[in-house]
């Protein structure tokens, strides 16, 4: 696999380059200090991965990402954990988060093998990969818990505050309902309420004012109903077909 490293730190692309260099199947292309000269890159070399840093200078990762029209494998290698949510909407392999460790390293590597052998073996599977491993940390007082996408039932806003409802746990985080709303993707929640924001695959059951999620009653806001239900009702066949 031709590999193209995106960072603009000398030292994380050093760290990357030495990486790469112990993988045998993995070849070294370029590395890039700006997202601006991956792009040329990328427009004039056929690249199979890429390792792309998020927060750079004038261009972000997620930008250059987002204006590829054929996009390669992307790894994300940054610091921030906060970007979680797009690099799941953007279908990326694996979120690596500095300062990345080779068995990291080779984890990330395992996954990009794995979806091959999906690919060669014609197996597809109902979550991908990257959601059934996608997590966010929320901050509950002064503890970071991490909570696993696929575990959440629905989120509740609390005005500035939100209840994130899982299988396992409640977790209250200073957070806007607004604000998870753009991050989550579309295709795994909808928002059905002014204050609540529900998971599709955890809906049992819905009537034309309520639905119910789990064993909790969640009400359908008059602004948001005829969108939430023609969203659920769509998933529904998708799923019997």
């Amino acid at each position: 696999m031709t590999c193209l490293i995106v960072d603009d730190e000398p030292l994380a692309r050093q760290l990357l380059e030495s990486y790469v260099s112990r993988i045998p199947e993995l070849k070294h292309l370029k590395s890039c200090s700006h997202a601006i000269d991956a792009f040329t890159c990328l427009q004039e070399n056929s690249v199979d991965l890429i390792f792309l840093d998020i927060e750079m200078p004038k261009t972000s990762g997620i930008e250059l990402l987002r204006s590829l029209k054929d996009k390669p494998r992307v790894i994300f290698t940054t610091a921030y954990r906060e970007y979680a949510f797009e690099a799941y909407d953007l279908d990326v392999v694996d979120y690596m988060l500095k300062p990345i460790s080779f068995d990291r390293f080779l984890r990330g590597i395992g996954k990009i093998r794995q979806l091959k052998q999906y690919k060669t073996s014609g197996i597809e599977t109902e979550q991908t990969p990257s959601y059934h491993d996608a997590f966010l940390y929320l901050k509950e007082n002064r503890e970071m818990i991490k909570v696993y996408m696929k575990d959440i039932l629905y989120i509740e806003s609390l005005r500035d505050y939100i209840r994130v409802k899982t299988l396992k746990q409640d977790v209250v985080t200073y957070q806007r309902i607004s604000y998870l709303e753009q991050k989550l993707p579309q295709d795994k929640f909808v928002r059905v309420h002014r204050s609540f924001i529900v998971a599709l695959d955890k809906v049992n059951s819905f009537s034309s004012d309520s639905m119910r999620v789990g064993s909790h009653e969640i009400p359908l806001g008059r602004n948001y109903k005829n969108a939430a239900l023609k969203v659920i009702k769509q998933q529904s066949v998708v799923q019997t077909n």
